[in-house]
């Protein structure tokens, strides 16, 4: 089992215009509804691609409730959220048909208590005995610690299952020193924590921060991994159009898949550099476009070199 935490879970909501303007009224031509965040789909995708998946985090309110009925209807997945007063939030992606272009509004998510996040923590400690990896992914919610992550990323190495950090700002920060397996950020978080905008620099950087792997995700340029094993750098045959919401997502499932397979790193590049493209073909985040991934699974180009060691 692959256990994802999504401390700020969603309801997302995706709204389809013809031409998204300023200052104008639109006609909506299609409304989507998932149970969202980024852990969230994660999940989706893994189960997508055939393995068991556990989800926690928060979930509340009316919001919440609509966000598990969903998970219900997802196979493979299962739902160990931890009930909360608050209610989840929501975010809003309008896609404008024109253009290929997303808008996104982010609500910050709801306060959690002392108690409530106790809770998760016992909660996450519990189920990590029957997890072969963990994805701790998003923001956090107003109520949960700065240093969330880290405590989350110590006790997943107690109980020696791998775990892969994907965050930003300081929580990130934080949670790189406690030595997480494997972060990803894209190539503004990446700069955030480094203060360089050279990829390869920061990527080297951030290792040296103490993740054991660093796998940034560059857009339509690929992904650039720095390993204990080596270094490789994986770009797409082609730039598609289309959502780019959940890209990031689809690719740490895929890094997640290929060390649950147990494949080498720069297959995992391949598998998560396919599925982050597909993903801009699919509706919604947490969807990818199963003919595209199968069709570029066999085009990415990875090159890079092994470390001596």
């Amino acid at each position: 089992m692959i256990l994802t935490v999504t401390l700020n879970t969603a309801l997302d909501i995706t709204y389809r215009v013809r031409s998204l303007r300023p200052h104008a009224s639109h006609r909506v031509s299609e409304v989507t509804e998932r149970p969202g965040g980024k852990g969230v789909n994660v999940a989706r995708v893994l189960a997508a691609l055939g393995h068991e998946v556990t989800v926690t985090g928060f979930a509340g309110g009316a919001t919440g409730r609509v966000v598990r009925e969903g998970l219900a209807a997802v196979p493979g997945v299962v739902d160990a959220l931890v009930p909360i007063s608050g209610a989840t939030r929501r975010t809003i992606a309008v896609a404008d048909e024109r253009t290929g272009d997303t808008t996104q509004l982010n609500e910050p998510g709801p306060t959690v208590t002392p108690e409530e996040w106790s809770a998760l923590q016992k909660a996450y400690a519990d189920l990590l005995p029957s997890a072969s990896a963990v994805a701790l992914c998003g923001s956090l919610p107003p109520g949960v610690p700065v240093g969330a992550y880290a405590g989350l990323v110590r006790t997943a190495r107690s109980f020696s299952v791998p775990v892969l950090l994907d965050t930003s700002g300081e929580p990130l920060r934080r949670g790189v020193a406690a030595r997480p397996d494997i972060i990803k950020p894209n190539a503004d978080e990446l700069a955030e924590l480094t203060g360089s905008h050279e990829p390869l620099r920061a990527t080297q950087d951030a290792r040296r921060r103490g993740a054991g792997a660093v796998v940034a995700s560059l857009g339509p340029d690929g992904m650039l991994a720095v390993t204990r094993e080596g270094r490789w750098r994986a770009v797409p045959p082609t730039s598609l159009r289309g959502n780019p919401t959940g890209a990031g997502d689809a690719a740490v499932a895929g890094l997640l898949s290929g060390l649950a397979d147990h494949l080498p790193w720069p297959d995992r590049l391949t598998r998560a550099t396919a599925l982050a493209a597909a993903t801009v073909r699919a509706p919604a985040a947490g969807e990818f476009d199963r003919g595209v991934y199968e069709e570029l699974l066999g085009r990415v180009t990875v090159s890079g070199e092994v470390s001596a060691a």
